[in-house]
C-alpha cells in the first residue's frame, strides 16, 4: 500500500485531499442531489473529516477530481486484497454528462493497475444509477453480478497489456 500522487486522465486530474478541502467537501456531501446515489443521506462534516480527506489511509485514499483546474468530484479507492479492490466516484450535477465520469474511472483504473498492480477491480453502482453504470462500462468495466439495488461491475487488466 502507497500514499498517492496526482493521477491524470485526459479530461481530469485527480489530486489528494486534505484538510484544507474539508468545506468545499462538506458542502458537495450535504447535498441531497450530490449523494443520491451515495448512501442517498447528506453527510455530516464531522463524517466527511472522517471519511474523505485521507484520514482512512493507506487502506483508502481520497482524491478531489478537477477538470480544468476547478473541483468537480470526488473519488477514492480501496484495498480489498493484495492485488485488488474498489472505486468510488461521484460528480457535481453541472459535470455530469461531458466525459468526465469515465474519464476519472479509466485514469484511478489505469493507476490502481498500473503503480499498484492490481489484478481486480470493482465498482457497485445502484442499478438505477444509468449514468453511472454506463460511465463505468465506458472506461472498461464489465457487469458480473447484481444483488438487490446494487449492481458489481469489474475491471481485470489485461494479461501482457
Amino acid at each position: 500500500m502507497h500514499h498517492s500522487a496526482a493521477v491524470n486522465g485526459d479530461l481530469t486530474r485527480l489530486v489528494p485531499t486534505s484538510e484544507d478541502d474539508l468545506h468545499l467537501l462538506a458542502g458537495w456531501f450535504a447535498d441531497p442531489g450530490f449523494v443520491e446515489h451515495w448512501g442517498g443521506v447528506p453527510v455530516s462534516r464531522e463524517e466527511v473529516a472522517a471519511k474523505y480527506l485521507g484520514c482512512r489511509r493507506p487502506e483508502v485514499e481520497s482524491f478531489l477530481v478537477l477538470a480544468q483546474g476547478e473541483p468537480v468530484g470526488y473519488a477514492q479507492y480501496w484495498y480489498a486484497g493484495a492485488a485488488e479492490g474498489g472505486l468510488d466516484l461521484v460528480l457535481v450535477a453541472g459535470a455530469r454528462g461531458r466525459g468526465l465520469g469515465p474519464d476519472a474511472a479509466r485514469a484511478l483504473t489505469n493507476h490502481v493497475c498500473g503503480i499498484l498492480e492490481w489484478q481486480r477491480v470493482t465498482v457497485d453502482p445502484e442499478v438505477t444509477n444509468v449514468r453511472a453504470v454506463r460511465a463505468w462500462e465506458k472506461a472498461g468495466f464489465r457487469r458480473v453480478a447484481s444483488e438487490g439495488e446494487a449492481l458489481l461491475l469489474e475491471y481485470r487488466p489485461v494479461e501482457g497489456g
